[in-house]
């Protein structure tokens, strides 16, 4: 017997999962309980600024249901944007979430996310999903360096071949030039087992 996986959206602090789930016949997806949830999409540089329907923002919920400990415009932090419905059409879709505005990295006027970076890196064989981004000032021009592990066992040659792979991939998606610095298998700092992603120095640099 086969099995469907489906994606289900929830916070705790506005009232756990359930606040959308995807639908088994399109999985395109979550369909939002528009009865008890209202949501928002508003420019996370600017909350004042509502964006209409498929316009990307930060997901903002406000509970219609809730009478103990009703939520007004919480903002999830979560990247995404609210489609039409299909399954379910009485109820708008939200697309899967591309990353969190407090993750966004604002690089000379463009918005990049560690998520962009990482996905151009799993593109690339030599290459692992370990990294970090090291954000500077030089003068009035933002810089940044994506220090990456290679895989094991990865030559040289070939590390060096891959990080000029990435360097053009980065600027042909992201809009946006990045110094590739290939640094031994295991050498990045991790905590708890996760990587830190982003060492901003340019708050020092001011």
């Amino acid at each position: 017997m086969a099995l469907d996986a489906c994606d289900i959206y929830g916070l705790s602090e506005v009232m756990g999962p359930g606040v959308a789930g995807e639908s088994v016949e399109t999985k395109d997806g979550s369909h939002i309980w528009e009865d008890y949830f209202r949501p928002e999409i508003i420019d996370p540089f600017d909350h004042r600024t509502v964006l209409p329907d498929g316009v990307a923002g930060e997901l903002v919920f406000t509970t219609l249901g809730k009478e103990a400990l009703p939520v007004i415009r919480y903002r999830t932090k979560d990247l995404s944007r609210l489609l039409p419905g299909t399954a379910r059409p009485s109820m708008r879709r939200m697309e899967r979430i591309t990353g969190r505005s407090d993750d966004m990295i604002i690089l000379r006027g463009v918005n990049v996310f560690p998520t962009q970076i990482e996905e151009l890196a799993l593109r690339i064989p030599a290459l692992s999903p370990h990294f970090q981004l090291d954000l500077t000032r030089e003068g009035r021009m933002d810089s940044m360096t994506v220090k990456i592990e290679p895989r094991e066992g990865v030559s040289d040659a070939d590390a060096e071949a891959a990080a000029a792979q990435l360097a053009a991939a980065i600027k042909e998606h992201v809009g946006s030039s990045a110094r590739i610095a290939v640094v031994a298998p295991g050498s990045l700092e991790r905590s708890n087992g996760k990587l830190r992603r982003i060492y901003d120095h340019r708050k020092q640099t001011l």
